[in-house]
């Protein structure tokens, strides 16, 4: 495991792990932990012997999202022709660190949030923009924006929007309510539940088992999925018709020389 502060990364195969580690504030998010998960994020989407990333967090939460005590980030300076005000500097920053969801529902490869605890704010983006939300029973659901007046930040509205409908992602934000793992599971937000104590080596299989298929399959898959998001249907077709030529060939040509090397 390589420790980088309050990011840990760990390398199981093709699979990483990257863990939020501010467990005494249920992984809560300060300039310097977003920092961190951006910049580990950008190293390991371009990681050509990662095929999987998993997210967690670690102690008893996922991510309670964005430290209140720290304000979620450091102040700006002063006002100065380069960045602007206090305002600004504020939102460009914010904007910078907000690429980690970016980051993982973009990235060429499958991406899975495994929730062993709470997860609330941001934590919600985060977990969002993952293509997988594998959850322990001990997890929670919350998106607590209106609890500080706020309208929801790391993709969080973009995303549940998308997988949960307009319906019931309205109703998370504005109600508020938190959600047990089983309440949250039977809205669709997790994707899979286990008993805590199984949470981790049933998230692995699933990860390795991605790591170790057809990476361009996956790809490509998930060019397709993402551009559904937003695309009219012929474009989709069009899209669709070029990754499906894409991603055979490439599976096809990788295959072979595999076969070759083994001398079959």
């Amino acid at each position: 495991m390589t420790e980088t502060g309050e990011i840990l990364l760990e390398r199981d195969g093709g699979v990483a792990i990257v863990t939020l580690n501010r467990p005494e504030s249920l992984n809560a998010l300060k300039n310097s932990i977003m920092v961190e998960l951006r910049e580990t994020l950008e190293e390991l989407a371009v990681d050509d012997a990662t095929g999987c990333v998993v997210v967690t967090g670690a102690g008893r939460g996922f991510c309670a999202g964005g430290d209140l005590k720290q304000g979620g980030g450091e102040r700006g300076g002063g006002a100065n022709r380069e960045a602007g005000g206090r305002v600004e500097q504020g939102y460009t920053r914010l904007r910078r660190h907000m690429e980690s969801s970016r980051l993982l529902h973009e990235m060429p490869k499958p991406t899975i949030a495994m929730v062993n605890g709470p997860v609330a704010g941001a934590g919600i983006g985060i977990a969002g923009a993952c293509d997988l939300r594998f959850a322990g029973r001990a997890a929670t659901f919350l998106s607590a924006f209106e609890r500080i007046g706020a309208g929801g930040d790391f993709g969080s509205t973009w995303f549940w929007t998308r997988i949960l409908g307009t319906g019931v992602a309205r109703e998370l934000f504005m109600l508020s309510e938190k959600l047990t793992a089983e309440e949250a599971f039977a809205k669709g937000i997790y994707t899979k539940l286990f008993d805590d104590d199984a949470l981790r080596e049933e998230t692995m299989k699933v990860a390795h088992k991605l790591a170790n298929g057809p990476r361009m399959g996956y790809r490509y898959m998930k060019k397709n999925l993402n551009l559904a998001e937003d695309a009219a249907f012929e474009a989709a077709l069009d899209h669709e018709a070029l990754n499906m030529t894409l991603s055979t060939q490439a599976s096809a040509a990788i295959w072979k020389a595999e076969k070759d090397t083994k001398g079959e």
